[in-house]
């Protein structure tokens, strides 16, 4: 991954955030997108990714909150429906999620990725960061080495960043330290599992008070190192995406 690479997620979740990020892509301005394939626009919007230039990255942004789930679930999404960010922190810290129930969900996403895209992911994360939680990360890890074993694995978001380089950019520093420090696990993790992991992170910001602007961009990428990458949320604003969306808690 040379130089910085800028990822688009939450693709499938609306039709007017595919439409925007197919546009990027295909003016050459992100490098990879992340894909929603429990929602219900997945199946003819991930079709539409044959569309994107070769030299963009497709992978899983795996979901277990908020949305529903793509198969029966009743220890963390009973009634079909994943739990709020906050509710499934507390079961991940708490080491109440069921990992045989995850791991089956995680299958059952990457099935419905390739079952669309027609090949494996190219990278794994999760909406919300889901994928650096306890209880998640370890079967997150073990799904990509039993399923995709051998050359050509996928490789995982993490999202730890020098915590000096996250004060100097100063740039929601208390949020960005806190979602980085979970990422250190997963790091040490995937690297043991040799799966490969981006070397620096940025993107995060105060939803409800920052401006995604130049400025704010460039204090993103202030000492950002080779190999870093910069998620980002572009799109359409629809209902669709009002009904389906928590943007506070990315």
């Amino acid at each position: 991954m040379p130089g910085v690479v800028f990822c688009a997620d939450d693709y499938g979740i609306a039709p007017g955030v595919c439409e925007a990020i197919r546009r990027l892509a295909e003016a050459g301005r992100i490098g990879a997108t992340g894909c929603m394939t429990t929602s219900p626009f997945w199946p003819e919007e991930g079709t539409r990714l044959a569309e994107l230039n070769a030299g963009v990255e497709i992978g899983l942004h795996l979901v277990l909150t908020d949305q529903r789930s793509l198969g029966p679930m009743p220890g963390l999404a009973p009634g079909g429906r994943f739990p709020r960010l906050g509710e499934l922190v507390r079961q991940a810290s708490s080491g109440r999620i069921d990992r045989a129930e995850v791991a089956d969900e995680v299958d059952r996403q990457l099935e419905a990725f390739e079952r669309a895209v027609g090949r494996p992911p190219d990278f794994v994360d999760g909406h919300h960061h889901v994928h650096q939680l306890p209880g998640v990360r370890r079967v997150v890890i073990e799904r990509i080495r039993t399923r995709y074993g051998g050359a050509g694995l996928p490789w995982v978001r993490c999202c730890w960043e020098s915590p000096l380089r996250v004060l100097r950019r100063r740039v929601a520093p208390a949020r960005a330290l806190t979602i980085g420090l979970s990422g250190l696990t997963l790091r040490r993790l995937a690297r043991d599992a040799g799966l490969r992991v981006n070397r620096g992170f940025a993107g995060i910001y105060d939803f409800g008070r920052d401006r995604f602007d130049e400025g704010l961009l460039t204090g993103m990428l202030s000492g950002a190192v080779d190999g870093t990458l910069v998620m980002c949320h572009p799109g359409f604003v629809d209902d669709d995406l009002a009904a389906a969306d928590s943007p506070i808690l990315r």
